[in-house]
């Protein structure tokens, strides 16, 4: 023994070793005492009285065949044939069960205490012995009920078996050494069983549910098997044993309480039909899992909290490792309210495993790196010192021993050199947890006395005696439209049909609303337009829980609402974007093009249905939320105006090829596929979309192609089509998904008149009739709005092929006259019918100077010079073109930096008007003009007078889609 242990743990070690050497010998059992085995058999025997006892009563576990048992890594799954079979009984097999139980926990011991296994890898395989342990009871408690009475089936005939479903520890996979089993049973369906006794399917599984406990946890000469707790289950101990599927679903719709939505986050069928056991979890997904960020789950983490406390103090369990301050309890409500929260919108969130969930709470910025570090620490050392606790004795117990010597015993055995320092270390984690469950628990506005001024004002509106000059003098002027806004709300229809606890928590949240208006920079619009939502969410009680709840949310809502009408009009429209104004971490949350694309593609994989309605309807949510993200980075400066353009083009060109992926799945289910690798099926952006510079509120022009090599195959469906109707009808059901109405508007609206000939054209066309159409029959601004098209979704090969044709096409030599007075005679008709300026008003877009000259210059130059510099070629987008006329020449290094620095001021002019839902068009200002100016000098420098152009030709009924041809932007 090592010499600092106390003497009295060092006797009383090698008398109980000397005691099972005894034993062996009594019994015949070869004990292979070398230095390797003594040494972790006193590991095993300082650490374990439990592990004494069962050595002691049966030291065949100590024989060669035992040793390699006691060292095997596998679980315990995988020696469940030593189990007896169907033809044991009752009495054998219980006290096989048993024997099988302690043989494996004194595994788990042997492993944990000599360091085998780390404190994860303990408590999975404890969950997986206890998984194996009900299996086998309800397997064969379900042989010998079904002998008497029959096998239980549906209406249809159709078998019908128990699933038990593990909670707790155990649903987490990450059981206690000595914890209960918390278990829920459920079957499938009613009916009655087959046999010449028949019972109802609820009392065959109901009797079912009674053996499967009596065979665990009944004592008997060998002790039991584990302890099993139902009273999870649907109305407690009151309720009936195992319910179905529907009577559960209808229990939580209607029941359902949210220590209940806290329970089911660890449930999992951990036995018996385990594939109708995930298919109930999914119908009961949304009972835990709320669709929108749901800060009602603090209440519920209150009342639990506070229910908790009462029973520690009236059970003096201050010091209980689970349940006291700073326990393993409040590390789990940390993690598991976040879950509760943001799980409904994050499923990689729905992780059941404490360790798990807590990993993806940190990687998603929930908890930060340093919190999590710490949060970790904690709860391993809590969950290791509780697991010994619970070796020591075999005992169900969370408190740290009373006895000096269990203690000394505990903390030598973890490697501590005595309990003073293993419990200086405890208090230390234990204030951790203490203060970061505080500071998640306790930050809420509900306990926070409102400010009298603002408290009065809402009581006045309530009782419908509120004047004017209360509102002037409180900081909303004019006192009258004031008055009639909160007047509004008090009396609206959605506030009169509250519940008594929504209205409750209304009356809270008013008056510090009141307050972050008044403190905002527009507090009557902004006093409007929060008005104008709490009417839209006055029956969401999870948004006005939000609010209530989270202070620096309220602000930050206040100052959006105040400063952008645009954005604030789209979270009245849509409330689910309140999820992103109140999200702590929107100042880090990744707006590339790649975690865009992402992003989607996650989210529509974790649909729980594949219809179209649903995938739409989640698309627009997060097409809505990106989109609402962008203009939030915008407004704080946290992304510029050209990043911000080419992000919303990402969004668009991410969206359109989720909606193609949702069409082709529709087409090929109900016509087949077409022949050939790919699709064949490509869509072109063309405009703003195809330049990379969309607009908060831009629609989408898109032109279709195909492989024409495949127009005349045949799909190989039930119901074939050729491929030019199969073409077709992939592109209308692509226009028809992109602009559907869904509860959250449309995706975009499309214009599809950029095609060849138009409108009068055909929706869909060959690529080969694309480029003949290209080089044969289309006007110059045909070719203008050329120079901005790109592949944005669809078969890759045609893409690289689209490429090539558009490379072809602008790169022929061009008389440079004729493209002078071309692009300059449909500027300048376009400018007569579109231009707002005036004397005091700049139209950002079509003005003079303006960002449609700016585009025109550039495709001007691309079809003068493309030939002889084909890297023109390469780009779309503004910023790229500038720098690409540049290094070709046709600018030179001050016109370039000119432009873009015109380019990106005007731009960001535009997307701030459209954030403040104003026209774009900008006040007259010197900076203004003298930008302006520099656009218009440049343009004549290269042979472009933008300003005194007139129209050389018609344009026939191409003039309309030249609107979307050359949009710049916004």
């Amino acid at each position: 023994m090592a010499p600092n242990l106390p003497r009295a743990i060092a006797a009383l070690i090698e008398d109980r070793y000397a005691e099972l050497a005894a034993r062996c010998r009594e019994a015949g059992v070869p004990l292979h005492d070398d230095a390797g085995v003594a040494e972790r058999l006193r590991r095993l025997l300082l650490a374990s009285d439990f592990a004494y006892e069962t050595l002691r009563r049966e030291p065949a576990l100590l024989a060669p065949a035992g040793l390699a048992r006691l060292r095997d890594p596998a679980d315990a799954t995988a020696r469940l044939g030593l189990l007896p079979g169907a033809e044991a009984d009752e009495a054998a097999f219980m006290a096989a069960l048993r024997r099988f139980r302690r043989a494996e926990a004194l595994r788990l011991v042997f492993r944990d205490v000599n360091g085998l296994d780390p404190l994860p890898d303990t408590l999975a395989a404890t969950s997986a012995l206890y998984e194996a342990l009900i299996e086998a009871a309800l397997a064969w408690a379900t042989r010998g009920l079904e002998r008497r009475y029959g096998v239980p089936r549906n209406a249809d005939g159709v078998a019908q078996r128990l699933i038990v479903l593990g909670f707790g520890k155990l649903g987490g996979a990450e059981l206690n050494f000595s914890s209960d089993v918390d278990l829920v049973l459920a079957y499938p369906e009613a009916g009655q069983t087959d046999g010449a006794r028949p019972l109802d399917n609820g009392e065959f599984f109901a009797r079912l549910g009674h053996q499967l406990v009596r065979l665990l946890a009944e004592p008997t000469h060998d002790g039991i098997v584990a302890r099993v707790d139902l009273r999870l289950r649907p109305f407690g101990n009151a309720g009936r044993v195992a319910l179905s599927f529907a009577a559960m679903e209808q229990y939580y719709q209607r029941e359902g309480r949210d220590w209940e939505r806290y329970a089911w986050i660890k449930a999992r069928p951990v036995a018996g039909d385990l594939v109708a056991g995930k298919r109930l979890g999914e119908l009961l997904r949304p009972f835990v899992y709320r669709r929108y960020l749901d800060y009602t789950a603090f209440a519920g983490l209150r009342e639990m909290k506070a229910l908790i406390d009462a029973e520690v103090a009236r059970k003096d369990l201050a010091d209980n490792l689970k349940l006291g301050p700073g326990g393993i309890r409040e590390v789990e409500f940390i993690v598991q309210l976040l879950q509760l929260i943001r799980g409904g919108r994050e499923p990689g969130l729905r992780a059941r495993g404490l360790l798990p969930a807590l990993g993806a709470c940190e990687a998603r910025g929930l908890i930060g790196a340093a919190r999590a570090k710490r949060l970790r620490e904690a709860y391993l050392f809590l969950r290791r010192l509780e697991n010994r606790v619970q070796m020591l004795g075999d005992a169900q117990t969370h408190d740290v021993p009373a006895d000096a010597l269990a203690r000394e015993r505990v903390a030598l055995a973890l490697g501590y050199p005595g309990w003073e320092a293993l419990a200086g270390e405890l208090a230390a984690h234990r204030a951790a947890v203490a203060e970061e469950f505080a500071a998640v628990v306790l930050p809420g506005a509900g306990a926070q006395a409102p400010a009298t001024q603002d408290a009065a004002l809402w009581r006045s509106a309530r009782a419908d005696t509120l004047q004017p000059s209360a509102l002037e003098a409180a900081g909303f002027v004019p006192g009258d439209e004031a008055l009639n806004v909160l007047a509004g709300l008090a009396g609206s229809a959605a506030l009169r049909a509250m519940s008594a606890q929504a209205a409750q928590r209304l009356d809270r949240l008013l008056p510090p609303l009141l307050a972050a208006a008044r403190a905002s920079a527009a507090p009557l619009a902004c006093l409007t337009r929060l008005a104008r939502l709490l009417q839209a969410v006055a029956r969401r009680s999870a948004y006005l829980a939000l609010l209530d709840e989270q202070p620096a949310a309220r602000q930050r809502l206040a100052a959006l609402f105040a400063e952008s009408a645009f954005l604030a009009e789209r979270v009245i429209a849509q409330p689910l974007l309140l999820d992103d104004v109140l999200d702590p971490r929107i100042d880090r949350l990744p707006l590339r093009r790649a975690d865009i694309a992402e992003e989607l593609k996650q989210a529509l994989a974790a649909l729980d249905e594949r219809d179209p309605e649903g995938e739409l309807e989640r698309l627009n949510e997060l097409k809505a939320s990106l989109a609402f993200r962008l203009g939030l980075a915008f407004r704080d400066g946290r992304a510029d105006a050209p990043a911000t353009a080419r992000r919303l083009a990402a969004v668009a060109e991410a969206v359109v090829g989720a909606v193609l992926t949702l069409a082709e799945r529709e087409l090929i289910a109900q016509h087949g596929r077409l022949p050939g690798d790919g699709t064949g099926f490509a869509v072109l952006g063309y405009g703003s979309l195809g330049g990379a510079e969309l607009g908060f509120a831009s629609d989408l022009d898109l032109v279709f192609v195909y492989d024409g090599a495949r127009a005349a195959a045949t799909s190989d469906g039930r119901r074939p089509l050729d491929g030019v109707h199969w073409y077709q009808r992939l592109a209308q059901r692509v226009v028809h998904w992109l602009t559907a109405l869904t509860r959250g508007g449309r995706l975009y609206e499309v214009d599809t008149r950029l095609r060849p000939d138009g409108s009068k054209g055909l929706l869909v066309t060959s690529l080969d009739a694309f480029a003949a159409y290209q080089r044969e029959r289309a006007w110059t601004w045909e070719h203008q709005a050329l120079v901005r098209a790109r592949g944005i979704a669809g078969d890759a090969a045609l893409h690289i092929a689209f490429e090539a044709a558009r490379a072809e096409i602008l790169a022929r030599p061009r008389d440079a006259a004729a493209v002078r007075d071309e692009v300059v005679a449909m500027r300048a008709r376009w400018r007569a019918e579109r231009d707002r300026s005036d004397a005091l008003q700049l139209d950002l877009k079509q003005g003079e100077g303006a960002l449609l000259d700016i585009e025109f210059l550039l495709q001007g130059l691309l079809l003068r010079h493309a030939a002889a510099a084909p890297a023109l070629l390469r780009h779309t987008a503004t910023p790229a073109l500038i720098a690409a006329c540049a290094e070709a020449g046709a600018l030179d290094a001050a016109q370039a930096a000119a432009l873009r620095e015109a380019h990106a001021e005007l731009l960001a002019r535009a997307l701030t008007c459209t954030l403040d839902a104003r026209p774009r068009v900008a006040p007259r200002s010197e900076a203004l003009e003298a930008l302006c100016a520099r656009v218009t000098a440049i343009a004549r420098a290269c042979g472009f007078d933008f300003g005194t152009g007139e129209g050389s030709r018609e344009a026939g009924d191409g003039i309309h889609a030249t609107h979307a041809a050359t949009q710049p932007g916004p």
